[in-house]
């Protein structure tokens, strides 16, 4: 072993020489040779049975015949997960560190790290107590909420509503939009050949 891996060190990997690492290969499991085989008389497959025998296997989900899961469950009718809107949870208590006078909107809680992620929108929860007055924007605020607000000689005020990031409206405001318009609307249909019949 040694004089012929001092030869492969000397002539280099060919394709002749190539063999896998020690360990890398096992010896092929013997099944089905009886009690000396290490494995048990049943080869580890138990006694009998459908998956005993030859090529006996079951498919994902079989149930030995009986109504499987996916079948059982429900899955027709109204779903109210997909109309399902998220919104941020905003407490006065996380609102005490804003200035007085300032405005609370999205942009300025996402900038102190007061909500992040995606949500349809904000919604302000009366938790603690608010001392200075604030403009909050917010789609919904609670009812104690409103009342500490306003105790407090701030003001709620609806959101702006976002610009649609669809690119629609930049469409329709191009100019060349109707210069295209009139060009296809130029367009005379040629007059059909009456053909003579014989």
């Amino acid at each position: 072993m040694k004089s012929e891996a001092k030869k492969e060190k000397a002539t280099g990997l060919r394709l002749h020489n190539l063999r896998p690492r020690p360990g890398a290969r096992h010896r092929v499991k013997r099944l089905g040779c009886g009690e000396s085989s290490g494995h048990g008389k049943t080869s580890g497959k138990g006694h009998k049975g459908q998956k005993a025998r030859s090529g006996g296997s079951l498919r994902l989900g079989f149930e030995g015949g009986q109504m499987p899961l996916i079948r059982r469950l429900p899955k027709r009718g109204f779903n109210n997960a997909a109309f399902h809107k998220r919104y941020a949870i905003v407490n006065l208590s996380e609102l005490a560190d804003f200035k007085s006078g300032s405005v609370v909107n999205e942009e300025s809680l996402r900038a102190a790290k007061l909500v992040r992620g995606n949500f349809h929108g904000i919604k302000i929860l009366g938790d603690g107590e608010l001392k200075h007055e604030l403009t909050i924007q917010a789609e919904k605020v609670s009812a104690s909420a409103r009342e500490k607000i306003e105790k407090a000689g701030g003001t709620i005020a609806t959101p702006e509503a976002k610009a649609p990031g669809n690119g629609a409206t930049e469409a329709s405001e191009k100019p060349d939009a109707p210069k295209a318009a009139k060009k296809a609307g130029s367009r005379k249909a040629k007059p059909q050949k009456k053909t003579a019949r014989k």
